[in-house]
C-alpha cells in the first residue's frame, strides 16, 4: 500500500562511559591510571534509496534506535561504538520535527546521506585525569547522552511533469496509454486514491517521469477531502498538464477553480509551465465545445492542446509538446543538504495589514494578492469563492471594522475591487 505520510520515534546512542582503573601488575606495586575512554553511541542516518516509492515501512515499524557505545576497559582499553541505526527513505521525503514542526533535512538525490543525530561522545577515563599532584585520579566521565525525537516523515513525489484536474478527467486513462504504468481506471470520481509515476519514452531514447495527481476539488487547497495530501506531490514537478474533462458539465469553470486551488496552495506554482488539454475528444460533447474551449484558454495565455486518451488522437503530439516544455522549463530546485541542521520556517504567509489609499482600502498580505491575480473574476463560482476566502481569512471582517462602506474601492494587489455588503 502506499504511504506518504509517517510520524516515527528515533533515539540516538548514548556515549559509553569511561573507566576507573589503575594497572595492577606483580612487579608494579602502585600502578598508574589505565582506564580507557568510553565508545561512542550510534548516529541515526537517513539515507535515499532510488528503488524505493513510498514510506509503508514506517507503518510497520515506529522505533528506531541506534545502539550504545560500551565503557571503556583496563589497560586503556576504549570501549566499541555503538552499531548506528540507518533508515532509508524514497527520493522526496522531508524529514520534520513533529513537535514544533522545523524542516531537518529535505532528501531528493539518490544515495544522498545525512547523519539526523549524532551519537552521544565516549566519556574520558581516568588516565585523562592523572597529574603530578593526582597521580591516583578516581575520576571519570559518564558517556554523553544520545538526541530522542519524534519526526514527521512526508514524502513529495519527484516526477518532471504533473498531471492535474478534477475526478474523472481522465488522467489514469492517459498515463495508462503514455507509459507502462497500470493505475485503477473507473468512470466514477475518485477512482484514484494515491498517486502514480509512469516513465513516458520519447523516440526510444529519452525519458521523463509523469505523475497522475488524484483529482482536485472545490476547497483542496483548505484539506477538503485529500487536498492536501494530494497537492504536496504537485510542487516538485517542472511542468503542468491541466487535464480538462471534454465530457464534464463545465469545464472552464473547473479549470479556473483547479488553478485558484494551485494558488491557494503554493505560491510557486503560478510560475510553472501549464499546457491545458482537453480530453474526451471522442465524445460528442467535447468536439462541440473545442472552440469556444480553446479561445478562451489561449486568451488566458495558457498553451492548449485537445486529445482523446482512449482514442490516442493527439497524444503523441501531446508528449513531443511536454518535452519540449520540460527541456525549456526552469531546472529543479537544488536540494536542501546538511547534517542535522534546522530551517526555520518562514514568515507568516497568512499576515495581512489594511490602510487608507486614495478615498479606499489597501490590503496588504502575500498570500491574499497571491490568490486575487490568479482568480478569474469572470467566473462567478471563482468570484465567490473569493469571496468566502476574505471571510475565513478574517480580512471581511477587519474591514469592516476599519470602517469599508457602500461603494468604496479595496485594493488587493493590482485588482481593484467595489465594496458591497449586499449577499
Amino acid at each position: 500500500m502506499f504511504y506518504d505520510q509517517a510520524k516515527i520515534y528515533v533515539r540516538s546512542g548514548n556515549g559509553g562511559d569511561g573507566m576507573i582503573s589503575f594497572r595492577r601488575e606483580k612487579h608494579v606495586p602502585r600502578g598508574g591510571p589505565d582506564g580507557g575512554d568510553g565508545g561512542r553511541g550510534g548516529d541515526v542516518i537517513v539515507t535515499v534509496n532510488p528503488h524505493l516509492n513510498s514510506l509503508s515501512r514506517f507503518h510497520r515499524q515506529v522505533h528506531f534506535k541506534a545502539g550504545h557505545g560500551r565503557h571503556g576497559g583496563r589497560s586503556r582499553k576504549t570501549g566499541a561504538s555503538g552499531e548506528s541505526v540507518r533508515l532509508e527513505v524514497p527520493p522526496g521525503t522531508l524529514i520534520r520535527d513533529a513537535e514544533t514542526g522545523d524542516l531537518l533535512a529535505d532528501l531528493t538525490s539518490p544515495e544522498q546521506e545525512v547523519i539526523l543525530f549524532a551519537g552521544g561522545r565516549g566519556g574520558k577515563g581516568n588516565v585523562h585525569y592523572a597529574s603530578s599532584v593526582n597521580q591516583v585520579p578516581r575520576l571519570a566521565e559518564r558517556g554523553e547522552p544520545g538526541v530522542e525525537s519524534w519526526l514527521q516523515l512526508e514524502l513529495k513525489l519527484i516526477a518532471d511533469v504533473g498531471i492535474v484536474g478534477v475526478p474523472n478527467a481522465g488522467k489514469s486513462t492517459l498515463l495508462s496509454v503514455v507509459s507502462a504504468a497500470r493505475p485503477k481506471i473507473a468512470d466514477y470520481p475518485f477512482t484514484t486514491l494515491q498517486p502514480h509515476l509512469g516513465v513516458v519514452t520519447v523516440d526510444d531514447y529519452d525519458t521523463m517521469v509523469w505523475a497522475d495527481i488524484p483529482g482536485l476539488i472545490e476547497g483542496a487547497a483548505g484539506g477538503a477531502g485529500l487536498g492536501h495530501d494530494f497537492l504536496r506531490h504537485i510542487e516538485r514537478t517542472r511542468v503542468l498538464i491541466h487535464l480538462l474533462n471534454g465530457g464534464g458539465e463545465d469545464p472552464l469553470t473547473d479549470w479556473a477553480m483547479i488553478n485558484q486551488e494551485l494558488a491557494l496552495y503554493d505560491t510557486t506554482l503560478e510560475d510553472r509551465p501549464q499546457l491545458v488539454v482537453l480530453n474526451k475528444l471522442d465524445l460528442p460533447q467535447a468536439a462541440e465545445r473545442l472552440a469556444q474551449i480553446k479561445k478562451k484558454i489561449t486568451q488566458a495565455g495558457y498553451l492548449f492542446m485537445a486529445i482523446s486518451a482512449v482514442t490516442q488522437e493527439g497524444v503523441q503530439q501531446l508528449i513531443y509538446r511536454v518535452k519540449e516544455l520540460l527541456d525549456t522549463a526552469p531546472p529543479p530546485r537544488q536540494p536542501f543538504v546538511s547534517e542535522a541542521v534546522v530551517i526555520r520556517p518562514e514568515p507568516d504567509d497568512e499576515a495581512f495589514t489594511i490602510e487608507r489609499e486614495d478615498g479606499g482600502w489597501r490590503v496588504h498580505g502575500r498570500r491574499i494578492e497571491r490568490i486575487a491575480a490568479m482568480t478569474y473574476w469572470e467566473f462567478e463560482a471563482t468570484t465567490r469563492r473569493f469571496q468566502h476566502i476574505l471571510e475565513n481569512s478574517g480580512i471581511t471582517a477587519a474591514l469592516r471594522k476599519a470602517g469599508v462602506q457602500d461603494g468604496d474601492m479595496v485594493y488587493i494587489g493590482s485588482e481593484e475591487l467595489e465594496w458591497s455588503d449586499e449577499d
